[in-house]
């Protein structure tokens, strides 16, 4: 079994925030957890884990108390953890509950959603002031040394800033490259991430002139100063320290963010959907993104993925079905109006088939309309076919695998923990079993079955239960895990292990 990408140390990287301790921490919507990140030494303390009260958190800020207060997208809330390791819920009725900061213990926070608020919320209670309304996407903001508000907007591509004791919004800067935070440095200039472009750039708040920092890959997501050095995070769990001269360093490496679905093209690259990425992985080679959230094209948050030909893809999500081409920039709806689709199989005479956890359902996919094969399941996830055709489904909540044909629904195998992604070569049903950390095989004429290997990093790590990320456009929702798998042309087996982010690869033995 070998390691094609290395674990992840961050499961992405969101808000970030350099704490009253001067370490920094770092908010993980995918990763559902805040971090604590020493730059010098490298250490990394989990602060909120996984399954904890605090869920899908995606920025940060603290009071003079050393207080921290957080907000969680997915779930419209904003908590608050205190300094002696106390939690409360402050707000859950938020949706988009997204930038945050706290200037003079006044705290500020706004909802990343079209349609969204910026207000003004009391620590201790009440209902939230509202400064501005129906504001296209508003993210992670800060006071600047003039004492107003300033926020960028994803939906506008600029910034802007408010008094928040009252005013008019005034347009600071625009044709950025997608910005989606804003900091201050030591001399008042402000510093922006731009998600897009991955450009960071200097802004001067009076003119809106503005030079570049330094240029790195598109999807960076937030910024922290520790002195004067400064710190800008990405979708993927890096973190890079801006140098000089447009210089950086790598204080924390890339990762997954949160690998799901596996397919291989003809020649043998492996494509991960990757939440918010689609990624290849050619052989012998590295990671490079075909498409992304905000990149033109993009068909939204990916779950489900299987190569067509001619660099198209089949992808499922946001309750879509949709044909992907990332190098001519296009997607085509090919059905929409599902629930939770995960994966996604085509066969031979080219039927589209996927999996609808949210719905208990299996639907064929023709011609721009999804036809129920298979209905009252109980979290279908997986799906593959036969080579005679046979449509396969891994029913996770039930632990079997059933066959659908035009006769009906049987159970092909059960007694299964947790079946959730499953493939088919050379006459042979490999299946992940998240809650046995096994893969299976088991050949289809016999029925035999063996373990092919065991103690998998997948599924949610050793006495943790996840809970579920409610989700929100262009994110899909509820979101939750789930452990792929492919099959290459020479029978290299492809798995996500999502309990450490990474993907690996389980070869024969000749």
């Amino acid at each position: 079994m070998e390691r094609l990408t290395p674990p992840s140390r961050l499961f992405g990287a969101n808000g970030l925030r350099t704490g009253p301790d001067g370490r920094i921490y770092v908010a993980q919507v995918a990763g559902s957890q805040i971090s604590a990140f020493d730059p010098d030494s490298g250490a990394l303390e989990t602060i909120s884990a996984k399954g904890s009260d605090i869920v899908a958190p995606d920025d940060v800020a603290f009071d003079s108390h050393g207080d921290m207060y957080i907000t969680e997208y997915y779930d419209g809330r904003v908590s608050i953890r205190g300094a002696d390791g106390s939690t409360r819920l402050l707000r859950d009725d938020l949706p988009g509950a997204n930038g945050i900061t706290v200037h003079r213990d006044r705290l500020f926070v706004n909802e990343c959603r079209v349609g969204g608020r910026l207000m003004e919320l009391n620590p201790t209670g009440g209902a939230p002031k509202v400064l501005l309304d129906e504001l296209p996407m508003p993210n992670g903001m800060e006071v600047g040394p003039d004492g107003k508000l300033y926020y960028p907007l994803l939906g506008t591509n600029d910034i802007w800033r408010i008094d928040p004791d009252g005013g008019e919004p005034e347009r600071v800067a625009g044709d950025l490259g997608v910005p989606d935070a804003v900091k201050f440095d030591s001399e008042g200039f402000i510093v922006s991430t731009q998600v897009a472009s991955g450009q960071v750039l200097r802004i001067d708040p009076r003119n809106g002139d503005r030079t570049v920092l330094a240029q790195l890959n598109p999807g960076l997501d937030n910024l922290t100063f520790l002195g004067d050095r400064l710190f800008v995070s990405s979708f993927t769990g890096k973190v890079t320290e801006i140098l000089a001269g447009g210089e950086t360093r790598e204080a924390l490496p890339d990762g997954l963010t949160w690998p799901l679905d596996l397919t291989v093209g003809p020649d043998g690259t492996l494509y991960i959907a990757d939440g918010t990425f689609l990624l290849a992985l050619e052989p012998g080679g590295g990671t490079r993104t075909l498409g992304m959230l905000f990149s033109p094209g993009w068909p939204g948050y990916i779950r489900g993925v299987t190569a067509v030909g001619d660099g198209e893809f089949i992808v499922t999500g946001d309750g879509i079905v949709s044909r992907y081409n990332p190098a001519a920039a296009e997607s085509e709806v090919l059905v929409d109006g599902l629930d939770a689709l995960y994966g996604v199989a085509v066969s031979h005479s080219g039927t589209v088939v996927t999996a609808d956890l949210g719905a208990g359902k299996v639907y064929a996919v023709t011609s721009g309309a999804a036809q129920v094969v298979a209905d009252g399941l109980n979290e279908p996830i997986g799906v593959t076919f036969a080579s005679n055709g046979t449509a396969l489904v891994s029913e996770a909540g039930a632990g079997r695998i059933l066959s659908i044909t035009g006769s009906g629904v049987d159970t092909l195998i059960d007694g299964l923990e947790r079946p959730e992604g499953i493939v088919v070569h050379d006459g042979t049903l490999f299946i992940v079993d998240v809650d046995a950390k096994t893969l299976i095989g088991v050949d289809l004429d016999t029925k035999a079955q063996q373990i092919i290997a065991r103690n998998l990093p997948v599924g949610a790590p050793e006495g943790v239960t996840p809970k579920p990320l409610l989700g929100l456009p262009p994110f899909s929702g509820p979101q939750g895990p789930f452990a792929g798998i492919a099959a290459g042309p020479d029978g290299t087996l492809y798995v996500s292990a999502d309990a450490e982010g990474s993907v690996l690869a389980i070869r024969k033995v000749r």
